[in-house]
């Protein structure tokens, strides 16, 4: 696959971990999505990428706004965005709804946890080549590090870890869930307590601590996913691991 993932730029974070570079940037075929790497070689995910770019636009910047974002990804903009005074959005997964939330609020930025976003003023669609410009911006306008903004942002609205995981599945075995999940409505008993439940794409579980978990069909490939995050990695793997043995995957 194309996506510039963490498997795909390996050789990249070796060329900056070898070469003492602040950035390394790369995109999917089309431009649309973006993979990065900070100066210490560390490959940051697309939540990693949408909160550092907010941060910077409400802090440094001094602009204005809300964020969009869809149900699957992280839910650190949300304390970001409180944290300013403005307000986090919640869309169904695919770009047409954060343009079209974007677009009815003002939002400042919007984005999702497979690569793509972009900012107010800008075009409606994702953009990565824009998306990297500003992350090029940002390092010379704040005099900072990559990983020095993302420790910033993690000393002022706390961690969060993401666990994702996809499932392949028969026609039969598709049936079965769709019944458990949104017919029965049925959910684990998890070890955190729900505050409530959404199916506005899928079904999610929000938390009273502030994590949440997703199992949502993808609307382009045979496959159901499963979203995790909490504040410590390993609460996040035992929640899709419950979530898991609920729904018998394999």
């Amino acid at each position: 696959m194309p996506a510039p993932n963490r498997e795909a730029l390996t050789e990249l974070r070796t060329y900056v971990t070898e070469r003492n570079c602040d950035l390394g940037i790369a995109t999917d075929g089309d431009a649309d999505r973006i993979g990065v790497v900070d100066d210490r070689g560390r490959y940051l995910h697309a939540n990693d990428i949408l909160a550092l770019l907010y941060y910077y636009l409400l802090e440094y910047r001094g602009w204005k706004g809300a964020v969009v974002r869809n149900v699957a990804t992280t839910h650190l903009l949300d304390r970001m965005a409180q944290a300013f005074g403005e307000k986090c959005y919640e869309v169904p997964v695919g770009f047409k709804h954060i343009s079209a939330k974007m677009q009815e609020t003002g939002a400042l930025i919007g984005g999702e946890s497979s690569g793509g976003l972009t900012v107010r003023g800008h075009i409606n669609g994702k953009d990565g080549i824009y998306a990297s410009a500003m992350l090029v911006e940002m390092i010379a306008v704040s005099g900072k590090k990559l990983s020095g903004l993302a420790d910033e942002i993690r000393q002022k609205f706390g961690k969060s870890y993401m666990e994702e995981r996809s499932y392949r599945f028969s026609e039969e075995k598709k049936r079965e869930l769709e019944k458990l999940l949104f017919k029965e409505k049925r959910i684990p008993d998890f070890d955190a307590a729900p505050e409530r439940v959404s199916y506005l794409d899928g079904c999610k579980v929000y938390f009273k601590n502030g994590g949440w978990i997703i199992a949502r069909f993808s609307g382009t490939e045979p496959l159901l996913r499963i979203f995790c995050e909490m504040e410590e990695a390993q609460d996040a793997k035992r929640m899709c691991d419950m979530f898991e043995a609920f729904l018998c995957l394999p």
